[in-house]
């Protein structure tokens, strides 16, 4: 009997271009298998495994211990997203210890080829996930969807950067993902921007020195699939138009080589009988101090959906205004500081006790954050919010100017 060679043996051209397991060879072998089916499969797989060599997965767990001075500890906090109280989106978090959020994202990033192609998914699970991005596809309460679009670049001038899908908002100095920003809690600012949208998003840079972003979305809500509707009535028209741009300076700047300048601006339906607008400008300053960074941030929002004393309010407009200090005291440790300022219709943040009275809230914020393990973001922050023009929101019952705050953070990256 002559022997087959290398060449004419389907067994050896098989082990030639695949590593096909040896049960699978067996059943080629005995003709359960088609040779060809079984080169096609392993190919098809061997793409699966490079496309999935090329994803990354990557989160945090974020807990918290928090501890109100005074009387009436677990009560509303008015502008304290998150961990104010009861009421917050993130429920009580007052005087006890707290799961936040468990945060997983897979993302195949945009390479540097011009029709690059990739994607973001996030996933949030616990407390925190609950109110940010509401829609019918949620599975639980505590389970929400965050980014989850695909990304493509197309190749025209320095390539377009897209985005379908939901996204974070192109609002604000601070974001979602606590663990990102300076300080543990959330400015006032925070609270009156837009969060996620489901649309499109493009963007471009410019030069080094400027960028610029634009989009379509359903909504100026957060909410999958999420359409807008006035009453009974609805308009494929109507849709919510994102802008941002962002200015960052040289290097022949000296000192001042990397700050950057940035609005942005949200316009679309949000609920009510009119169209909400958001605006934002943010700044962020090195300074010749080696160490020591600045921040400002400004937010108005225009008419956004508000009820006070059982009645629809239109027209309702609130601004915020916050300061960032930021230095690195050693390769350790940090110190971060916010002050923070908001005006805002009566029923923004709490229903004053005589109608038409405007809500008016400050607040300082100080966080230390240390490095002591790796992989880990250690930090205690100490916060006092104050209500301005004799107002008393604070202490469940309407008796306190002041809310006095302690917490603890920490939280374990991978």
């Amino acid at each position: 009997m002559k022997k087959c060679t290398e060449t004419n043996d389907p067994l050896k051209q098989v082990r030639s271009r695949v590593q096909p397991n040896p049960w699978t060879l067996a059943l080629a072998g005995a003709g359960l298998v088609s040779f060809g089916a079984l080169v096609q499969a392993e190919e098809a797989a061997q793409q699966v495994m490079t496309a999935l060599s090329q994803t990354t997965l990557s989160g945090y767990v974020d807990t918290s211990a928090i501890w109100k001075f005074g009387s009436d500890g677990g009560a509303f906090i008015p502008g304290r997203s998150f961990d104010g109280g009861t009421g917050n989106l993130g429920g009580n978090k007052l005087d006890g210890f707290n799961l936040n959020v468990v945060k997983l994202q897979l993302e195949k990033p945009l390479d540097e080829g011009q029709w690059s192609a990739g994607y973001q998914v996030g996933l949030l699970f616990g407390p925190d996930a609950v109110g940010y991005n509401n829609s019918p596809l949620e599975v639980s309460d505590d389970v929400s969807v965050k980014d989850a679009y695909v990304a493509l670049r197309v190749p025209v001038g320095n390539g377009i950067d897209v985005k379908m899908g939901t996204y974070s908002t192109v609002l604000g100095y601070e974001v979602f993902e606590g663990p990102n920003n300076p300080n543990y809690s959330r400015s006032y600012g925070w609270a009156l921007e837009a969060t996620q949208h489901t649309g499109v998003l493009a963007s471009y840079k410019v030069s080094d020195a400027v960028s610029l972003s634009g989009g379509v979305a359903n909504t100026h809500l957060a909410g999958i699939n999420l359409r807008a509707t006035r009453g009974k009535a609805v308009s494929e028209t109507q849709k919510t138009y994102l802008g941002a741009v962002t200015i960052t300076a040289p290097e022949s700047f000296g000192a001042l080589a990397g700050a950057s300048l940035y609005g942005a601006i949200v316009d679309g339906f949000a609920g009510n009988t009119h169209d909400t607008t958001s605006y934002y400008v943010g700044a962020t300053v090195p300074t010749p101090l080696e160490g020591l960074a600045v921040g400002a941030a400004y937010d108005y929002r225009d008419d956004a959906p508000l009820v006070v004393r059982g009645k629809a309010i239109a027209n309702n407009r609130a601004y915020a205004i916050a300061g960032y200090l930021a230095y690195q005291c050693t390769e350790k440790l940090k110190l971060n500081g916010r002050f923070d300022y908001t005006n805002g219709d009566d029923g923004t943040w709490y229903e004053s006790a005589r109608a038409g009275t405007h809500n008016e809230l400050f607040a300082v914020t100080g966080t230390v954050d240390y490095s002591l393990w790796a992989n880990v973001l250690s930090r205690a922050e100490l916060r006092w919010d104050h209500g301005l023009s004799g107002a008393r929101p604070f202490g469940g019952t309407g008796k306190d100017k002041n809310a006095i705050t302690l917490a603890a953070n920490i939280v374990y990256k991978f």
